[in-house]
């Protein structure tokens, strides 16, 4: 019998941490998971709001003690992106996480300077060789465009004009 009371005891803590996580504790599991704009969070997080005012007092607490820093955001959506995307889809998803345009556009900024050295090795691991006809010729700008690559870094690469 004691040991059926000492399993008991133990799946307890795991159900009240799935159905009576306050709402700051999700947002920390969320945060800890990666980085998290106010944006995303609050969108995530206002069907668990018990009282009105609640969740924005939580972001503000979590923005107070720099747990919410849209700076890191738009830093960890660039190291996860950046080598494998151009910069209109990476700019699209930072402003999909609701981010300031400012933040964004510098942002771009460091993006478009790198763009075709980062199309170019997109380019090389999918295809590595030029394209042997008009029709693979464009089948390798649409996967480049696909990529948010734009219009010169994409006919510099397929092209492979080495002069930029």
């Amino acid at each position: 019998m004691d040991n059926n009371r000492h399993m008991d005891d133990s799946q307890a803590p795991a159900a009240r941490t799935v159905a009576g996580l306050s709402l700051k504790g999700r947002a920390l599991r969320l945060l800890a998971a990666r980085e998290q704009s106010r944006a995303e969070l609050e969108r995530k997080l206002a069907p668990h709001e018990e009282s009105p005012g609640q969740l924005a007092q939580v972001l503000d607490e979590l923005v107070a003690k720099d747990f919410i820093n849209e700076s890191r955001v738009v830093d960890s959506v660039l190291n996860r992106r950046a080598s494998r995307f151009g910069a209109a889809r990476v700019r699209h998803e930072l402003l999909g996480k609701g981010l300031g345009a400012e933040l964004v556009l510098d942002a771009m900024q460091g993006l478009k300077a790198t763009e075709v050295e980062r199309a170019r090795e997109v380019w090389r691991k999918k295809f590595g060789s030029l394209a042997a006809d008009p029709a693979e010729r464009a089948k390798q700008m649409r996967f480049l465009a696909a990529r948010g690559f734009g219009a010169d870094a994409i006919r510099r690469v397929v092209s492979q004009s080495e002069d930029d």
